[in-house]
């Protein structure tokens, strides 16, 4: 079975001589690349606020089904 390569030789090479500061800043530069690619993103409030549109969901009801998207996401 084949091994999926995540970073090349060089890229490997580079990080190995990167500072503790240098790699922090590379893997969140990378890690944002990854979310731009996946482009899959939601804003919590948005999602509240249409939430309070639903004819039938009081506060409360908005306010579990909130606490359950931020326990899904770590939020």
């Amino acid at each position: 079975m084949s091994e999926q390569k995540i970073i090349d030789r060089d890229t490997y090479r580079a990080i190995k001589k990167m500072s503790r500061e240098e790699l922090q800043a590379f893997l969140m530069r990378y890690a944002n690349g990854l979310m731009e690619k996946d482009g899959k993103s939601i804003d919590l409030r948005e999602v509240e606020k249409d939430l309070r549109q639903i004819k039938g969901i009081g506060d409360k009801r908005v306010e579990e089904i909130m606490a359950v998207f931020e326990k899904h996401l770590g939020v």
